[in-house]
């Protein structure tokens, strides 16, 4: 058997073996995992309040701007120093203040910036806190009714140091409905 034949059958021994386990034996261990129980509600798509659901129309809580579509992610590769960039927070932050009757200047950061691969379900408390007169008004219900939701779907930093304490836009939109 000549070198090349043994070189041919070694790589295709590798790449089998390497087809069984990245292709078979990884994605069952995988979802067997997501079969324990305790993990089973956060590994399935639906339900789940890990990504972002937005909904259209001012009764609702808007997310933060995003490039992606799902199932799709990703963020834009424009930096803060680019023009384009610059005109599209300018617009945002102008719509924002229009939508909800405030200054410009109490437009949060995260109201006009896209989270790195949008799909973020979380909002700063400050952006909810400017949403709630206009979705209050929208469903018919008392401010403090819909700042009492917005309470109960604040978070609080992971691990109690990792990351910003926020309001999860899914959860939150999903006790407003289910208020009425």
């Amino acid at each position: 058997m000549n070198a090349f034949v043994k070189q041919a059958l070694a790589g295709l021994r590798v790449l089998l073996v390497l087809t069984v386990i990245t292709g078979v034996l990884y994605p069952a261990a995988v979802w067997l995992v997501s079969r324990v129980p305790g993990l089973h509600a956060n590994a399935e798509a639906t339900g789940t309040e890990l990504v972002v659901a937005p909904r259209e129309g001012d009764g609702w809580f808007q997310p933060r701007p995003s490039m992606a579509t799902l199932p799709a992610s990703g963020g834009s590769n424009k930096g803060e120093r680019n023009a384009d960039y610059d005109a599209v927070i300018a617009e945002r932050r102008t719509e924002i203040a229009r939508r909800e009757g405030v200054a410009e200047d109490a437009v949060p950061q995260d109201a006009v910036t896209a989270s790195a691969s949008g799909l973020d379900p979380l909002i700063s408390a400050e952006y909810a806190a400017i949403q709630v007169p206009r979705v209050a008004r929208e469903r018919g219900v008392s401010e403090d009714a819909v700042r009492a939701l917005v309470a109960e779907a604040s978070v609080g930093r992971s691990l109690g140091f990792v990351g910003e304490p926020g309001v999860n836009v899914t959860a939150l939109n999903r006790a407003v409905d289910a208020a009425e």
